[in-house]
């Protein structure tokens, strides 16, 4: 049985991120990306602006003339992984001597100059924001001088950059709709190293998706910190929406139109998205999932805690309460969902009842999957500033074993529910556990294992589902699905 501890350590693993190259390029560049779908995204928009100025991908570290690292903050793991990693490029640099390194991301973001001071084999420091500049930061190494940029943006979408795949399996594809986040949860970096949320303009996010159609992709997901609070009126921050003249306003484009968009443009095309935020969550965009059959039904929505007086710590801009109307109401429209969630074991000041409060609300949803971790100060939070991090590590890691524990008896239960049935799903890959095996995923996320015979990868297949483990339904395929 594969561990949830596994599944939550594949979220910060980082790889060399490669694509075709191009005879004209003559540089090469190792890239590794950590942490979050959308530094995967923001990877891939950096190997585009790279590649006009001569770079193709490798994944030997050892002839790399430039080696990026895009970074996360958000744990404290995810910042020891990057660190770990930079010794293994110092090691490297020591012989390639002419190799410059660079750090992306949340990390660069937080840490800035000082990073450079940290890490003395660190030339250039990149924000998320200023990706663009990095040409000329390029030059300014190339002249012997060290290199920050990490300005955040308030307009800065990318929407004209055209994203490079790394490491596609020309089948499923990541598409940004929204870059920062206004929700300042007390333990989150997201709000200072990203900034303040701003949408991309839907012609662009359109014509991207169209581009991906046109490669053959068949499967798109929407991305942003919080892809709820998408709203589009002709630019400009979320915030600045009440200003916005009455026209703006009138014909301003929020996320279940944005979806409705989508679906309805592309009907062949599969879509997803990812993240939402309970708070920003509005039943218009149930009931649209629940009318395009094209729309996955499957929504992340992390809750953190179910306790109410936690989520007030952490400035959670709802309750328990609130929380479980808003899922009542989701099986209501679309019996099955699969939802899934992120906790967080451990907060300042969380007790016993606390913790017995979220393992109940765990019962009461039972959860498909989940994304748990121990509570792990983040600098410059206001719950670092201003909380006492009081609970003891030997206390958040039982808590936490009990959590995982409870999500995998959940994951199993929801598991076995698809057992009997036929589905739909898309072949994004060969099994890792068996070369004579596809593998693939259902509408509700779920992994799906069934033998090869004459199926190809990116096609949509009917299933019928015999047997489960936590994570992963296996079957045998029945025929094509009408989707191809």
């Amino acid at each position: 049985m594969e561990s949830v501890e596994k599944v939550i350590d594949e979220k910060i693993q980082g790889k060399a991120l490669v694509t075709e190259n191009k005879a004209e390029n003559t540089k090469k560049l190792f890239i590794e990306s950590y942490g979050c779908q959308m530094n995967m995204n923001d990877s891939e928009i950096v190997a585009a602006i790279l590649d006009k100025e001569g770079y193709n991908t490798t994944q030997i570290l050892e002839e790399a003339d430039l080696v990026l690292v895009n970074t996360c903050s958000i744990r404290e793991k995810a910042e020891t992984t990057v660190r770990n990693r930079l010794k293994k490029y110092n090691a490297v640099k020591k012989v390639n001597k002419t190799m410059k390194v660079g750090v992306l991301g949340c990390m660069a973001e937080r840490l800035k100059a000082k990073f450079l001071e940290e890490e003395k084999i660190v030339d250039l420091v990149v924000g998320p924001d200023a990706y663009k500049d990095l040409p000329n930061l390029l030059e300014e190494v190339n002249e012997g001088r060290d290199a920050v940029n990490v300005i955040l943006s308030k307009e800065e979408t990318y929407g004209d950059i055209a994203p490079v795949r790394l490491n596609s399996n020309g089948v499923s594809a990541f598409v940004s709709i929204t870059r920062g986040c206004d929700n300042m949860c007390t333990f989150c970096v997201v709000p200072f190293t990203r900034g303040r949320e701003r949408s991309r303009d839907p012609k662009s996010i359109l014509e991207e998706i169209g581009q991906m159609v046109d490669k053959n992709y068949k499967e798109i997901t929407l991305l942003g910190q919080n892809v709820d609070s998408y709203l589009w009126f002709g630019g400009g921050l979320k915030k600045d929406f009440k200003k916005a003249s009455e026209m703006a306003q009138a014909t301003a484009i929020d996320f279940a139109q944005l979806l409705d968009m989508c679906a309805t443009k592309y009907p062949k095309t599969r879509f997803r998205f990812s993240t939402s935020n309970p708070q920003d969550m509005s039943l218009d965009v149930i009931h649209t999932m629940a009318k395009h059959k094209n729309i996955c039904k499957y929504i992340h929505l992390p809750i953190q805690s179910g306790s109410n007086s936690v989520l007030k710590a952490m400035n959670r801009q709802h309750t328990r309460e609130e929380y479980l109307d808003l899922v009542e109401n989701i099986y209501k429209i679309i019996p099955e969902m699969n939802l899934s969630q992120d906790m967080i074991a451990g907060f300042c000041g969380e007790t016993e009842k606390d913790h017995q409060d979220t393992l109940d609300l765990m019962e009461k949803v039972k959860y498909s999957f989940g994304f748990m971790f121990a509570y792990s100060e983040r600098p410059g939070t206001l719950a670092a500033k201003k909380m006492k991090d009081d609970v003891s590590l030997a206390t958040k890691k039982r808590r936490l074993k009990e959590i995982i524990a409870l999500q995998q008896k959940h994951s199993l239960y929801r598991a076995k529910q698809h057992v009997g049935q036929v589905q739909e799903v898309l072949i994004e890959g060969t099994s890792k556990k068996n070369d004579n095996e596809w593998k693939g995923r259902n509408t509700q996320n779920t992994v799906v294992v069934f033998p090869k015979e004459h199926y190809k990868l990116g096609e949509f297949v009917n299933v019928k589902i015999n047997d489960c483990t936590t994570t992963t339904l296996k079957g045998v395929a029945v025929g094509y699905s009408d989707n191809n």
